[in-house]
Order: C-alpha cells, then sequence, then structure tokens
C-alpha cells in the first residue's frame, strides 16, 4: 500500500483540533492525542499512522489502501475525515461555462504511442509552500501507483502531437540548454527519477509532444514538462493535460486531480473543462466528467452483511458520512439511491456500499455472532481432491514432490525446450521485473529442469513431480486466459530412466481407473464407456526422436490427447546444463474429473 507523509500539525488544525485558547469562553481546544487520532483511523478503516518525530515539523507517516486514490494528499485526508466526523457538508463539484473552451487537439500520429488525452483548468488557484508540494506529491503518488510509473498515464501542466526525436527541440524543466528528443534521452538516462521513465517512449520513431497555440513546446509526456510551461508558487491559473494508454485510468487521474485541488480555486470545488478534438477520428468531447455516477444497493443485503436491522433512511444518513448522497428508493422499498461521487474510483459494487455503511456505524458497535444461515461443511475442490490423490500415489512410488515458481522467462518456456511460440499461447507480463519472470508457465518442465539443475550435487537418480497449475491463452473467455492443472514427474540419472517414467505413467492412470489398451482395439470398439488409454509414437523437437510419445485417453466416443513422456533431446539438456540423461512425463489431469 502507498504510505503518504503528512503535517502533524496542519493536518489536526484542518480537523479543528490544533492548540488554540478560546479566550471569549476560557476554553481550550487541544490537539489529538495519538491514541485518539489511533481511533479515528481506525473508525475509518485506516491503518495506525507512524509519527516521524525526526523531520520538522513532525510528519504522520499514513498507508493508504491501494484503491483509494482520493486519500493520497493532505487534501483528501482532511476532507474525508471532516465529512466523516460531520464537520464539513459533501463539496458540489461544478463545470464552469467559460465564454470559450480551451482545446487540446490530438494529431493521428498520437495512436501509435500515447493515444488517449484529457485535460482541465483550475482557476485562481492559492498556492503557499505546502499547498504546492502537495500538488507535486500527489501527481507522484498516482504516476507511482495508478498509472503503473507513468507507463499508463502521465500528468503533465495545448495542442498534441507526435514528431520524429529530432524535430523536438525545447528546453526542459529548470534546464537552460535546448536539447532535441534524442538529446534528451542522453542527457538524462543516468537521471535518478527520470532515467527509469526514458524506456516508455524511447524506442518508438515519434514521441508525443505538447504545444500551446504559438506551437511552443509544454511538456514531453511521460518524462518531462518544458520550462515554459512550469508551475511555481506564484501560478494562480492551471493547465492539467495528462495523456495516457488506458482511458480508463485517464479519466480516473483527471478527476482525483481537480477534485482535490479545486478547494483552493477562487471559487471552491468549480472546474473549468477542456474540450479534446481528435482529428484522426472526428471525436470531440468534454473533460473531466465529474457526474457522480448512479447505483443502488439493497437494505437486505447491507443489513445481513453487516448483522443490523437498519431502515433505508438509517442507512442514507451513514453513507453521507462517507461522502455519499442516498436516499431511500421511490419504486421499492429494499433499495437505496446512491451517487457515487467522483473522488470514489473504488466503489464497484454494492459490497463495496455495504463496506462503507459498516464503516460509518462503527466496526466495535457491529453484533458479534456465529452465521446462522450462512454454515456449510468444507469440502476440497474436486480437482484439488484428484490432485492430492495422486500426491500421494506419486510419493508412495518413491518420488519427491517439489514446488517451482508458475512464472519463467519466455526461452525457459519456448526455446529452451525446442518450442515455438506462436504468440497465442502463453500468458506474458505486461512489465517484468526480470526476464525469468516473463510469462506464465505452459508446461511443468522448466521448474522441473530448473529444480535438477540447482541440486546436481545431490545424489543420483534424482525423482522428482509436480501437480500444479499451468496458464493457457484464451481470448474466448472473459479474463482472456485459462488454467490446467497437470502433474509432471523427471527422472535424472546415469541411464535414461524411460522405464522407470513409463511405469510411474501407469501407475498414476491406473489410480485414474484408465484401462490400458492398443490403439487397435479403441478403434475395433469405439463405444467403450470406461476410461482407456493408449499411447502412439510422438514426433517432438523436445525429446530425443524414436524415444517419446503422447498419451491418449478414450472416454465414451470421446478422445483426449492429455500428455507426454519420454528421453529430452540433448539440445534441451545442454540449455538446462544438465551432463546426465533426463526422462520426463507430464498428463493433464483435468479430463479426468
Amino acid at each position: 500500500m502507498p504510505t503518504i507523509s503528512v503535517d502533524k500539525a496542519a493536518l489536526f488544525k484542518e480537523l479543528g483540533r490544533e492548540d488554540v485558547v478560546d479566550l471569549t469562553s476560557i476554553a481550550r481546544n487541544y490537539r489529538y492525542t495519538t491514541e485518539e487520532f489511533d481511533e479515528l483511523c481506525f473508525e475509518f478503516d485506516q491503518d495506525r499512522p507512524i509519527v516521524d518525530g525526526v523531520q520538522e515539523p513532525p510528519q504522520l507517516k499514513i498507508e493508504i489502501p491501494a484503491n483509494r486514490y482520493d486519500l493520497l494528499c493532505i487534501e483528501g485526508i482532511q476532507l474525508m475525515l471532516n465529512i466523516f466526523l460531520g464537520r464539513k457538508p459533501l463539496p458540489e463539484y461544478t463545470l464552469s461555462q467559460p465564454a470559450q473552451l480551451q482545446e487540446i487537439i490530438v494529431k493521428e500520429d498520437t495512436t501509435k504511442i500515447r493515444p488517449y488525452v484529457s485535460g482541465a483548468i483550475l482557476r485562481g488557484v492559492k498556492f503557499d509552500q505546502a499547498r504546492y508540494e502537495s500538488f507535486i506529491a500527489l501527481q507522484d503518488k498516482l504516476h507511482q501507483n495508478l498509472a503503473r510509473q507513468r507507463t499508463l498515464v502521465s500528468i503533465g501542466t495545448l495542442h498534441l502531437r507526435c514528431p520524429s526525436p529530432k524535430d523536438i527541440k525545447f528546453v526542459p524543466l529548470n534546464q537552460t540548454q535546448e536539447l532535441d528528443g534524442e538529446q534528451l534521452m542522453t542527457y538524462y538516462e543516468k537521471h535518478q527519477q527520470l532515467g527509469k521513465y526514458l524506456h516508455i517512449i524511447r524506442d518508438s520513431s515519434v514521441y508525443p509532444v505538447i504545444y500551446d497555440s504559438n506551437k511552443t513546446i509544454c511538456s514531453l509526456p511521460p518524462i518531462i514538462n518544458g520550462d515554459h510551461s512550469k508551475i511555481s508558487m506564484n501560478t494562480t491559473n492551471i493547465f492539467i493535460e495528462i495523456t495516457a494508454l488506458d482511458r480508463t485510468k485517464l479519466e480516473i487521474v483527471n478527476r482525483m486531480m481537480v477534485t482535490m485541488f479545486s478547494q483552493y480555486t477562487s471559487e471552491p470545488f468549480t472546474i473549468e473543462p477542456v474540450k479534446i478534438v481528435s482529428e484522426h477520428n472526428g471525436e470531440t468531447r468534454i473533460t473531466p466528467d465529474i457526474a457522480p455516477r448512479v447505483s443502488q444497493a439493497e437494505v437486505s443485503y447491507i443489513n445481513q452483511c453487516c448483522g443490523l436491522n437498519l431502515t433505508p433512511a438509517e442507512i442514507s444518513n451513514l453513507l453521507k458520512k462517507m461522502s455519499f448522497r442516498a436516499k431511500p428508493s421511490t419504486t421499492n422499498p429494499d433499495l437505496i439511491d446512491v451517487e457515487i461521487p467522483p473522488t470514489r474510483a473504488d466503489v464497484l459494487h454494492q459490497c463495496d456500499i455495504m463496506e462503507d455503511v459498516a464503516i460509518a456505524y462503527g466496526f466495535n458497535k457491529l453484533p458479534r455472532s456465529f452465521p446462522s444461515k450462512s454454515g456449510t461443511i468444507a469440502q476440497p475442490l474436486a480437482i484439488n481432491k484428484l490432485s492430492d490423490i495422486i500426491r500421494i500415489e506419486a510419493a508412495m512410488a518413491g518420488w519427491s514432490e517439489v514446488l517451482p515458481l508458475i512464472l519463467c522467462s519466455h526461452d525457459e518456456n519456448f526455446g529452451w525446450l525446442n518450442r515455438k511460440d506462436d504468440g497465442n499461447t502463453a500468458v506474458k507480463l505486461a512489465n517484468p521485473k526480470t526476464t525469468e519472470f516473463q510469462v506464465v508457465r505452459t508446461s511443468l518442465l522448466p521448474g522441473l529442469l530448473k529444480t535438477i539443475r540447482e541440486n546436481k550435487k545431490h545424489s543420483m537418480p534424482m525423482k522428482i513431480f509436480e501437480v500444479s497449475d499451468v496458464a493457457f491463452k484464451d481470448l474466448s473467455l472473459e479474463r482472456k486466459s485459462r488454467n490446467e492443472r497437470h502433474f509432471a514427474a523427471a527422472w535424472y540419472g546415469r541411464n535414461s530412466g524411460f522405464e522407470v517414467v513409463h511405469g510411474l505413467m501407469d501407475r498414476v492412470m491406473a489410480m485414474l481407473k484408465s484401462a490400458f489398451i492398443t490403439g487397435e482395439e479403441c478403434l475395433n470398439n469405439p463405444a467403450m464407456n470406461d476410461s482407456q488409454y493408449f499411447i502412439k509414437e510422438l514426433d517432438d523437437p523436445t525429446y530425443l526422436p524414436g524415444h517419446a510419445a503422447s498419451i491418449h485417453v478414450r472416454m465414451g466416443d470421446k478422445e483426449h490427447v492429455v500428455g507426454a513422456f519420454g528421453i529430452l533431446h540433448p539440445t534441451v539438456l545442454e540449455k538446462y546444463e544438465l551432463k546426465n540423461p533426463v526422462s520426463t512425463l507430464e498428463i493433464n489431469i483435468e479430463p479426468f474429473l
């Protein structure tokens, strides 16, 4: 979870708790004690803050839930806590109606590198040092978390196009020398903060650039703003531009920036919209969209989950403490009509609304009782039960279970096994941290072979197995991928051990109540109801030619190829740095359910 630092005294002041003497009543309004503020954070579903007394002034370090982007700055924290405490009303976010809308014109070549753009204007902002630093810090937190290190979204401060690197010439932020795109990459490649973002656009044939109406470069997203457009504490009108690869995250980031800092505009909570004109497709839209989302929640569902018996009116009042506008539905007495504010991108389902009702009611006040209607007797999933049976059988046969990682490198999954990637098989990580974790494995063999490689000093023969999931890309499914439960084993010794692996395969198939037959028997009796299996010679570059077989299972009138076994090809052994023969077996066990 992201952690933010806020000025302890400033936050307490915003919450109405500072060391102030009221001379008219001879009363004193004391700051929160540590215990009091801990209790407030607990009630608001926040982790206990840590006081950093080393810095001056003292800072509170607060861990923020990863989906609460509205709490990534002191502006959001104090606003939400004040609403929770009933000290402030719900803000009314509105779009102003300027005589002429400012425009961001998006050229066609931006689709190659940064296709989505959004923007907004904050007029009459009053900055001081703390507000200015908070404005910059919020951008940084959004870049690090929601924007995935600027790869999905980047924020700048209007004409967007994408010229070639050599055609870009401007003075970067806080610099005096004019650089072109290629020089800028070289200049910042060792920069502590910016160097890690250069890869996002460095290899592209065009770079995204934002110009003003005078053709002056204002920004090179997602790397750096121009010195021409930098803001300072004297800035009063802020033009926010955001570029992205993901349209949903683009609009969330825009809403977070404008809702947090519209508190400081000349007309609080008023935002001036910007017109986005996409020349390549003729699309025109107004941003930001700060209209509340309309949803509904069931009174019975909320009461059942929380163990309460609240009326719709009581639930509506509790939701107001969590920044929602809610009221009982006029069409159904069991429904609550809820308006979700633009600050709450984390609310996706009525279960999120139910959680906020529980927070507003008070976790410590919820009744404690054993479930009366939802009690069940636990039992394993069928696939897990079958996996455990196979584990026991393999272990009793003298094989040792191993648990390698589910991620591996692209070469280990394909090239090192003499397999080709067709681009439609493996689930690939978009931003792997190392080359060892590039894809989700499609076979259990790489993990077994790496385990043998790292344990070559142990005595031979080495007999290991694994029962676990592999993953495949499947565009026909909503999640675009599917898992399969596989069983795999590997023998490593001075001889090939092919007969040993074959024997393990026969034992597992017998345990799965699948009888061995020849291919001819299967063809002569296609109406067999019981599970039967047979093997065929397999020509697969992973295995030594003439020393591999595929495993076929016949269930009724359906035939499945469930796996393969054989002696690995010498080139495979060389890639995994193994000097002795290895025989392997891999079976998809899901057809046996």
